[in-house]
């Protein structure tokens, strides 16, 4: 039974992966995927990447349409970058939890308290919120963003792990706002102690979104895209990843002879996985739905993403 299932879900995906073939052309679509994304989507992608990558990508590409397989906030980017293009989400459920821990009131009342304070946002974030934002950082660049602002005050949002690790990395004063992912700030030391006891010869890679104490115990801290590169290129054969478990796609692509031990079961993002095959298919087939940025929150969001992109 469980064989005929497996063939039969094969099959089902081939076809779809061929109608996918016959849409993109028609479309003239290019389809962008977030690491995190389930295989079956990342084996489709013209470019997989992390949000920073795919932003780039965005506001590079020649296509018409944009089918960005993430969270509903970097189709947004993609929006803003690429303001006309026509940007499609397989499903728009696909929210960021850490997104929504920052809002616009609370974030302008910061500003009034902190005047000489440049506000630098990480990318995980609404349109609205990039529109109320000095410049956009992501994690692979976050250190480098805070260490070009002018002035010796930063209002950081929305994530606070990696907030705390930046403020490692800068002679600034750092005001935090108390947002974190989910599923990164589900590790526990506990969880990496038990892992490396069970794998004594494995590397930890971590993100730093995960929590600081944690971050800690880190052979190499790094973005998903650092932690990948590092993985690709360490002598090391053997590694506990510390990030979001749909990384172990290019992580087994890149060194298919190296073992890779997820940190803990739970470093699973749902939001990520509601996208699948089948409604990616779907949004090509509809045209939707459609990713829309009202034009003056989009202005100024661009800004905030420009001058991210000029960081060198």
């Amino acid at each position: 039974m469980e064989t005929l299932a497996l063939e039969r879900k094969q099959e089902q995906n081939r076809l779809l992966r061929e109608r996918l073939m016959e849409l993109k052309k028609e479309r003239n679509a290019i389809i962008l995927a977030h690491y995190y994304q389930r295989d079956e989507i990342q084996e489709v992608a013209d470019f997989r990447g992390d949000s920073f990558l795919l932003a780039q990508k965005a506001a590079q590409t020649d296509a018409e349409v944009i089918v960005f397989c993430g969270v509903h906030f970097m189709g947004e980017s993609a929006k803003i970058l690429a303001p006309n293009k026509t940007v499609i989400i397989p499903d728009e459920r696909a929210g960021c939890p850490m997104a929504d821990m920052v809002n616009v009131d609370g974030l302008r009342k910061l500003k009034a308290q902190h005047p000489n304070a440049t506000v630098v946002t990480y990318i995980n974030s609404s349109a609205e919120i990039k529109a109320e934002t000095d410049i956009c950082c992501t994690s692979a660049n976050a250190v480098k963003v805070v260490n070009s602002v002018e002035g010796d005050e930063v209002i950081w949002v929305p994530d606070k792990n990696l907030g705390h690790y930046v403020q490692q990395h800068t002679d600034k004063k750092m005001i935090i706002w108390e947002g974190y992912c989910n599923t990164h700030d589900m590790l526990t030391v506990k969880d990496v102690e038990e892992m490396k006891a069970q794998y004594p010869n494995a590397q930890f890679v971590v993100h730093p979104e995960c929590r600081p104490e944690v971050v800690e115990l880190g052979d190499f801290v790094g973005s998903t895209t650092a932690i990948i590169k590092y993985c690709k290129e360490s002598p090391c054969q053997e590694f506990i990843v510390g990030t979001e478990d749909g990384t172990g796609y290019q992580l087994r692509l890149d060194s298919p002879d190296k073992k890779f031990h997820f940190a803990s079961k739970y470093l699973v993002c749902p939001n990520m996985k509601v996208n699948n095959l089948k409604k990616l298919v779907k949004c090509l087939e509809t045209m939707q739905p459609q990713i829309y940025v009202p034009p003056q929150i989009a202005d100024q969001a661009r800004q905030s993403l420009e001058r991210m992109l000029l960081v060198k």
